[in-house]
């Protein structure tokens, strides 16, 4: 792994309440680790990959942004963290992602128009979330996620419990969702 710069711990007051906020430099990705006060033995985790459109822009193409304030709330109120894991559009890019995203508008599902793109329909690798769980010595968790890679992929720590999200589809979203579950196993 990269060389990991780690910035001082500071206030971030949000919608959902009060966390302390860390950045990790690993090489160009700034990653985020948003936690409580209150980090007990087996916190709340949510890793969440970057998704600007639907984080940021509030796109219903996704349910990213959704997922986040679904953890956001929940953690808010229990002893957790949210890593934001930079790692946009399944690890493609912005660029990849926007290209992916006319792709699916002739049709194409995610799956499919990252293959055409010469992607894998999931190019994320999680080392620097078990470094900062590891910087934090967190052994255990309660993982809070439908990605059943996300599960597999955290050898480090032990995960006591996955936690689902459960988000209601929308007309934009609904095959998206479908393609999550029936391609690539989330549990929805």
């Amino acid at each position: 792994m990269k060389q990991i710069e780690i910035s001082k711990v500071a206030k971030l007051p949000t919608i959902y309440g009060t966390f302390n906020i860390q950045a990790f430099k690993e090489g160009c990705k700034e990653h985020l680790a948003i936690f409580t006060d209150n980090l007990d033995k087996t916190p709340l985790v949510r890793v969440h990959s970057e998704c600007l459109t639907g984080d940021a822009l509030g796109s219903k193409k996704c349910d990213c942004g959704e997922q986040l304030a679904f953890a956001q709330k929940l953690i808010a109120n229990s002893s957790g963290m949210i890593i934001y894991h930079r790692q946009e559009g399944r690890n493609i890019g912005l660029l990849g992602k926007v290209n992916a995203y006319a792709l699916q508008d002739t049709g194409l599902d995610t799956v499919e128009a990252n293959h055409q793109l010469g992607f894998r329909a999931d190019e994320r690798t999680y080392e620097i979330v078990e470094f900062i769980l590891d910087y934090f010595n967190i052994e255990k968790i309660k993982l809070l996620t439908n990605n059943p890679s996300k599960i597999e992929s955290l050898k480090n720590v032990e995960i006591v419990e996955r936690v689902p999200i459960k988000i209601t589809p929308n007309p934009y979203n609904k095959k998206y969702l479908q393609v999550k579950k029936e391609q690539l196993g989330h549990l929805l």
